[in-house]
């Protein structure tokens, strides 16, 4: 496939690219790139009268209470809904300024993507202990990691933060996969370490990636500036009602956590027993070597499987959970043309 098929390997969900590369393969395709929950939040009818005006604030600020009680939030901080958290990504160079950045890595690309970007002198590190030089004043940690699901306690987290910060720096932690693993999430913690920004994602583990909805949490000083940037309508009212019903939602919460923990196993069960190695990951992914000189993302994409590649790690691989019985049967019957 050339370097069409290297498209795949830079971001997660390009299934129409994989479609077009792949005319062949059995259909519908099954995406399994993304890591995002594949049973979504029942989502219910919405009254045409939220798509014809604009969110009220008090809809607004319901939201974002809904998220403060299923989240957490510290004593000094506040909650700031955006329209995604990967506009959050993009705006925080903006909001901080370039300079020093450290990113513990191998991580999700966006961060380093956004910092270079702005002009920042980025440097990637494989320990946290690594990261602790005064000449970084920005650093990003993503908790759990993506993609191998790598996890820092929040009391690890939350000290190496109040070191971080307390010369004025920055300690960034996107937390989006934290909702499979609530106790790593500083958002537990009583108060928040000045300078520290915690971002969360909603479409993750709630399946509602289309909804565009997460939440900036800063510390009372910072969050001025952020609703100035973000202004007075920063997601559309069906997404405030959405999302707010969905957060509010503590039984499907609770048993949606039992059944990605299940399902999990059984991925890793099935890939294991096609000869790949697991290298970590969370209840909403996997992260896999391949053996020695098969592509797996040939592989699957030609039975209409779509997995995650890295162009930086070419026999590392990604896989999200099946969405029901015949997406895992054509998972296992893909698996076994590998043994």
């Amino acid at each position: 496939m050339g370097k069409g098929i290297d498209g795949l390997r830079i971001h997660g969900g390009r299934i129409d690219l994989a479609a077009s590369l792949y005319p062949s393969a059995p259909k519908p395709w099954i995406d399994l790139s993304t890591g995002i929950n594949p049973i979504p939040w029942p989502v219910p009818a919405i009254s045409p009268a939220r798509y014809q005006r604009l969110p009220f604030a008090s809809e607004i600020t319901e939201m974002t209470a809904a998220a403060s009680a299923a989240y957490g939030l510290p004593g000094n901080a506040r909650m700031l809904p955006v329209p995604g958290s990967e506009l959050a990504i993009g705006l925080l160079p903006r909001m901080i300024g370039d300079g020093r950045v450290g990113i513990l890595a191998p991580t999700y690309g966006s961060h380093a993507s956004a910092w270079r970007a702005a002009g920042a002198d980025v440097h990637e590190f494989a320990e946290l202990s690594d990261m602790d030089r005064p000449d970084l004043k920005t650093l990003v940690v993503v908790n759990p990691n993506n993609p191998d699901g790598r996890i820092i306690s929040c009391a690890d987290l939350a000290a190496f933060g109040r070191t971080t910060t307390s010369n004025g720096g920055h300690l960034i932690v996107d937390e989006a996969f934290a909702d499979v693993r609530p106790d790593v999430s500083l958002l537990a913690l009583p108060e928040l370490p000045a300078g520290t920004i915690v971002l969360r994602s909603l479409g993750k583990f709630f399946g509602l990636a289309g909804l565009r909805v997460g939440f900036v949490i800063v510390t009372e000083q910072d969050a001025t500036v952020w609703r100035q940037l973000l202004g007075d309508w920063p997601v559309s009212g069906p997404a405030c009602e959405i999302a707010t019903s969905a957060l509010r939602d503590s039984d499907w919460i609770a048993a949606t956590r039992k059944r990605l923990a299940k399902e999990r196993k059984r991925l890793d069960s099935v890939l294991s027993q096609a000869g790949l190695k697991l290298l970590g990951g969370t209840d909403l992914f996997g992260l896999f070597e391949a053996p020695d000189g098969i592509d797996l993302l040939d592989h699957f994409a030609r039975a209409g499987i779509l997995v995650r590649g890295f162009a930086g790690a070419a026999r590392q691989y990604r896989f999200g959970l099946p969405a029901d019985e015949p997406g895992w049967r054509r998972l296992e019957a893909a698996c076994v043309t590998l043994r």
